[in-house]
């Protein structure tokens, strides 16, 4: 052998090594030749990838008349019609004695009939137990034997570079595997929904792979594919899971309860940034700072202060408000949670049984297309005034370019005073036409109109 071929198996020789040594789970072996394969592992993995085939109808509206002549005459602009459609996702057991089955929201949304295809064949209908569209995870049950289910992963021990393997069904092709490594964590802003804390991968996720499982090389359920960002709906490489210990706090309440009874903390803030780091003389350069901390919330009985950074949730570091937010927001009323933070220079510890959010609106496109991406909670002040408070707004969203912030206070619709989040929706509800909303902004008043 040649110096060149000498040097050239050497490399391949570390390489190989180097994937089975520094991965959390080295590749298995297969076959005389010790040949690294994942097969092996997707032999266990794959049974408990299905596919979901969805059949149900959806309102479509259809504009009848020019908006000049409807102000005119007095005539409706939209009509609503209901529409059929089929659609075509992936889904993960998560436990087979109980039939229980983890997918998308998006894939099951306004189902009439769901079906699930298991990998040796079968068809089963499925019926959903609850589903949460602001995480985007629903819970189905079919009820047979002989079912095949993912071990959950630790998702808060995973690292940016560990191999990942997506399992799913895209474009309706039969079960398909690719493979990658995470790309990063805490991934947020992306406006898939409400409650955001995504893991990113490289490995190749399509249209039918929602619903799908993100694993590791031991088979473990690392994620639940969720969205891909790229062109045309196209693969570029950058796809993103909810990740398995998120998922799996919501499955709870929903097994629980039928639907996801949301903690609150109580704290309006935003990313702890280098500008900001500095003008606070911060010792830390990330996190999520408070900026208020709400009246008669889990965050004022705790202690918790304007100013404070909140660096990690239960011994997990954290990087962003929304990371806090989107952790949090997983976590059902009555959870204990510990928080690091940093108030002043001096590092602490804070125990926090998170609130209940009754009151939380977390979808304002239901009240008005207009307000989408904002999020409601009702308020009163330290002088016993009542009005509605929006706690975040999405960057981007319809809500942001309507001209709403985090932290106003709507307190009047069309110059009729509303106390409750309760009697903003019935305002908006009972007006046609443009609306004008009074909000309090700090000291000022001013009006946001809508359409």
């Amino acid at each position: 052998m040649n110096n060149v071929a000498s040097r050239f198996a050497l490399i391949v020789f570390i390489a190989v090594g180097l994937i089975a040594s520094n991965s959390h789970a080295a590749l298995p072996f297969f076959g005389k030749g010790e040949v690294p394969s994942l097969a092996p592992m997707l032999e266990d993995a794959t049974p408990a990838v299905v596919s979901i085939a969805v059949e149900g109808t959806t309102q479509t509206s259809q504009q009848q008349v020019p908006e000049m002549f409807r102000y005119f005459f007095g005539m409706p602009n939209e009509q609503q019609r209901e529409r059929p459609f089929r659609s075509l996702g992936s889904g993960v057991i998560i436990n087979a004695s109980e039939g229980y089955i983890v997918t998308n929201h998006h894939v099951v949304d306004n189902a009439d009939k769901i079906i699930v295809q298991l990998t040796d064949g079968r068809e089963l209908e499925a019926k959903k137990l609850g589903a949460d569209e602001q995480s985007d995870v629903a819970l189905l049950k079919v009820e047979t034997e002989g079912l095949t289910e993912l071990p959950l992963a630790d998702s808060d021990k995973i690292r940016v570079g560990d191999f990942v393997v997506a399992i799913g069904n895209p474009f309706g092709l039969s079960q398909t595997v690719t493979s990658g490594i995470v790309s990063a964590l805490g991934r947020s802003g992306l406006n898939i929904g409400g409650y955001e804390d995504f893991i990113q991968t490289d490995a190749a996720i399509n249209r039918g792979n929602s619903g799908g499982a993100l694993v590791n090389l031991s088979g473990q359920l690392v994620g639940i594919n969720t969205a891909i960002f790229g062109p045309n709906g196209g693969n570029v490489g950058i796809g993103f899971a909810i990740p398995s210990n998120m998922m799996k706090s919501l499955v709870d309440q929903i097994i629980e309860f039928g639907e996801v009874r949301r903690g609150l903390l109580g704290i309006i803030g935003r990313d702890l940034d280098s500008g900001l780091a500095e003008a606070m003389n911060s010792p830390v350069k990330k996190g999520a700072f408070v900026n208020e901390v709400t009246e008669n919330s889990a965050a004022k009985s705790a202690n918790i202060q304007s100013g404070d950074i909140i660096v990690a949730i239960n011994g997990v570091e954290i990087s962003s408000f929304s990371e806090l937010r989107g952790k949090i927001g997983s976590m059902g009323a009555g959870t204990e949670v510990n928080l690091t933070i940093y108030r002043n220079d001096e590092k602490m510890s804070v125990n926090v049984v998170l609130g209940a959010a009754e009151d939380l609106v977390a979808e304002a496109r239901d009240m008005h297309p207009a307000l989408e991406g904002a999020s409601f909670a009702n308020y009163e002040d330290n002088r016993s005034r009542k009005s509605v408070r929006i706690t975040e707004v999405i960057e981007r969203s319809p809500a942001a370019q309507s001209g709403l912030r985090e932290g106003d206070l709507i307190i009047g619709v069309n110059r009729q005073r509303i106390e409750s989040v309760t009697e903003l929706a019935d305002r908006i509800e009972e007006t046609e036409g443009v609306i004008a909303l009074n909000l309090r902004r700090g000291s000022n008043d001013l009006f946001i109109v809508i359409r």
